[in-house]
């Protein structure tokens, strides 16, 4: 067919899409490669992808050292001999995962196995990276030759550019980017998340199989449509075809019964045959059509996860804790919400804090109605859960994600302070969850803004805002309005308090206010999380409770 066929088993390849047209891609553009990736445009011509490829790989600013085509020949003899690559065992950071042959002929299949071993060779760093095979596989079906394929793969590993995230080869960095995709379906597609809920013990170890869905289980079609992209716009690009592929997912089995005990299965099962219910420009059409974070907020999403883990010594895959079972039956008591309540919002909050256990920290019942005693018990504690049953049995509440002792940074005015993660919700009558208004309408805010919003007092009505600036040492400034363009500063008013008042969500009203005796309050629409009223408008508090997050490994 042409030079790039070697690896190639043509009749496993859907050569009806194949054009035979000779194409040339002269563009530089970065925006309209981007379109044209997008376009599927080198997708129908097998040596015009290739030279793609090539050309994008080589583009890849890399390690002054890095292997190439000629390490390859030298090498893979040392390495390999003449073994057949079958009978050798792979390095353990490929972590059992699946070799995807795709459309590989018998030469190709042995082919991704002596590269991964001469990876291993060179790259002694590389500690996990269940994705290598599939890349490896991927590539060869583009690759002249076995040391071409290697120098590409090699350059995808070495890149040295900090903005450009490509392949994890860590547990640290794979981990955090299963948290931070956990994150995401949280906020992006929050039907499928209370699916996963409702039918798995654990919700992060089903998000820990995302890359796998990407590399292992997608038809060779699908994965290079998205490797078309990914070479073009990075690792984004992964996040939103994974919460596409959940998106699709819960849309084709809703109300179905599951096929198998597990939910991980019947995802894996989907996907593998997805060309049943979904076309690969389908795919890409959904996940571009999510609205996602910046990729700088999501850079600071993952780098927040990231220290999370190694706060908790989690550097190296080793068993994890049960981390959505925190709430345990027998060591959790409160007055306002059961253990099944709890364990829904424990489904709301950041993965981060999902691997904690609740602490009560403050309850009216025990430490009385007092406003500064709420406070005393509360500060030196980030995040926080704060609980409302009133006299009519109504519950709601509020995610908090700053320390209370941030209030203390306006002086004596009330000014408002937190991030973008802190939300609100009820539970009795009927569940809801509003979260910042951004996120759910991100044409509000252009992201990218570098711009300080240093304290501002709130007026008499409750108009403007204030935002610190995280201190550099503070686990996250993910989602801190100050990396947004906000038109307006009432789209950012998260939680404020002073000696008089509690108030969580501002402009146009409050989504919550409570007085100094914490005995009375008020719920409103409010543009911060342009909610409905919690409960009723105005009300009586018959039980407070506030919840910290405890780190139940280290003790």
């Amino acid at each position: 067919m042409d030079e790039y066929s070697r690896f190639v088993d043509w009749d496993k390849m859907d050569v009806s899409a194949q054009s035979q047209d000779t194409k040339e891609l002269t563009c530089t553009d970065l925006h309209e490669l981007k379109q044209l990736a997008r376009q599927g445009y080198w997708a129908k011509n097998h040596s015009l992808r290739a030279k793609v490829y090539h050309r994008l790989i080589s583009n890849i600013p890399c390690r002054t050292v890095t292997p190439d085509a000629n390490v390859y020949r030298d090498i893979v003899v040392k390495i390999i001999g003449k073994r057949n690559s079958s009978s050798l065992p792979l390095p353990e950071f490929v972590d059992n995962s699946l070799i995807p042959t795709y459309c590989l002929n018998a030469e190709g299949v042995g082919a991704v196995r002596k590269i991964i071993l001469c990876i291993a060779n060179q790259f002694p760093d590389i500690s996990f990276c269940p994705a290598l095979p599939s890349v490896i596989a991927l590539l060869l079906h583009y690759s002249k030759d076995e040391a071409e394929c290697f120098e590409q793969v090699c350059r995808i590993l070495a890149c040295n550019d900090p903005s450009k995230r490509l392949i994890d080869q860590t547990f640290l960095a794979f981990e955090s980017s299963c948290m931070t995709f956990g994150d995401l379906v949280n906020k992006y597609c929050q039907a499928a998340h209370k699916l996963m809920v409702a039918v798995s013990e654990d919700v992060l170890e089903v998000y820990s199989d995302w890359q796998r869905w990407l590399f292992g289980e997608l038809p060779m079609a699908y994965v290079a449509r998205i490797f078309d992209v990914f070479l073009v716009e990075g690792y984004k690009v992964l996040y939103r075809v994974a919460l596409a592929l959940l998106k699709f997912f819960h849309k084709v089995r809703a109300g179905q019964p599951m096929e198998s005990d597990s939910i991980q299965q019947d995802i894996r099962a989907f996907v593998r045959d997805i060309a049943k219910s979904v076309s690969a420009e389908r795919l890409l059409e959904k996940a571009f059509a999510i609205r996602l974070f910046s990729r700088k907020e999501i850079q600071l999403l993952q780098m927040a996860n990231e220290k999370a883990l190694q706060q908790k010594g989690i550097t190296v895959k080793q068993k994890r804790q049960n981390v959505h079972l925190a709430v345990h039956a027998e060591n959790f008591k409160s007055e306002i919400v059961s253990v099944k309540e709890m364990r829904d919002i424990w489904s709301w909050i950041p993965e981060r804090f999902a691997l904690c256990q609740p602490l009560l920290l403050f309850t009216t019942l025990e430490h009385g109605c007092s406003l500064s005693r709420f406070y005393s018990h509360s500060e030196g504690h980030e995040p926080t859960l704060l609980l409302i049953k009133t006299t009519a049995k109504e519950v709601c509440g509020a995610y908090l994600s700053t320390d209370w002792s941030e209030r203390r940074r306006g002086g004596n005015k009330l000014s408002f302070f937190g991030t973008g993660e802190c939300f609100v919700f009820r539970l009795q009558p009927e569940v809801e969850r509003y979260e910042w208004v951004i996120i759910k309408h991100p044409e509000l805010a252009s992201t990218g803004s570098e711009t300080e919003n240093h304290a501002q007092p709130v007026s008499s009505t409750l108009s403007s805002s204030s935002i610190p600036s995280d201190p550099s040492d503070r686990l996250s400034p993910f989602l801190a309005a100050r990396h947004f363009n906000l038109p307006s500063k009432t789209a950012s008013m998260f939680m404020a308090g002073s000696s008089e008042c509690i108030i969580v969500g501002g402009g146009d009203g409050q989504a919550l206010y409570l007085d100094a005796d914490l005995n009375h309050g008020r719920t409103s629409h409010c543009n911060t999380f342009n909610n409905q009223p919690l409960c009723s408008e105005s009300f009586q508090i018959s039980i407070l409770e506030v919840w910290g997050f405890r780190d139940t490994m280290n003790g």
